[in-house]
């Protein structure tokens, strides 16, 4: 019987630990390479960001060096565009500064999620159009390095 509590009660804490918020992403700058890279949480590299200085765009690609999409800044509509490796509309990011918050749009103009600062716990909040938080981004000074952790 003192068995079983304790089995009962090792499995309880296996469930807790496995529940518990994993880091998903990281992304680290390499000065070697000028780049910014994405890790996922076994430390494997699975994309790398570089800025594009003869197109003026950010473009980010996956571990094998095929672009996946790119970001440039629109001057015109105070935005910036977002596009696929083929060059398709992806949609747009904007900072919304009546809200103080950074929205991200489809496509079709529909709201994907926004981001917003949280000086309490000193982190980025992620939440989807309904203003559910889904995630955050926080700053770990001992990898230096930003870290997205999903809710």
């Amino acid at each position: 019987m003192k068995s079983l509590k304790w089995m009962f009660c090792l499995v309880v804490l296996l469930f807790f630990c496995v529940q518990v918020n994993a880091q998903q992403l990281t992304q680290k700058y390499n000065s070697f390479y000028n780049r910014t890279e994405f890790y996922n949480s076994t430390g494997r590299m699975v994309g790398y960001a570089k800025y594009n200085n003869f197109y003026d765009r950010m473009e980010y690609y996956d571990a094998s060096g095929n672009l996946i999409k790119t970001e440039k800044q629109n001057n015109f509509y105070d935005r910036k565009d977002i596009n696929d490796g083929n060059g398709n509309s992806q949609g747009y990011e904007k900072q919304n500064s009546f809200f103080n918050r950074t929205e991200r749009y489809d496509e079709n103009g529909n709201m994907k999620y926004t981001k917003k600062w949280n000086s309490f716990y000193e982190r980025y909040d992620i939440y989807d159009a309904n203003g559910n938080q889904v995630g955050y981004y926080k700053w770990n000074s001992f990898y230096d390095r930003w870290e997205f952790h999903k809710l």
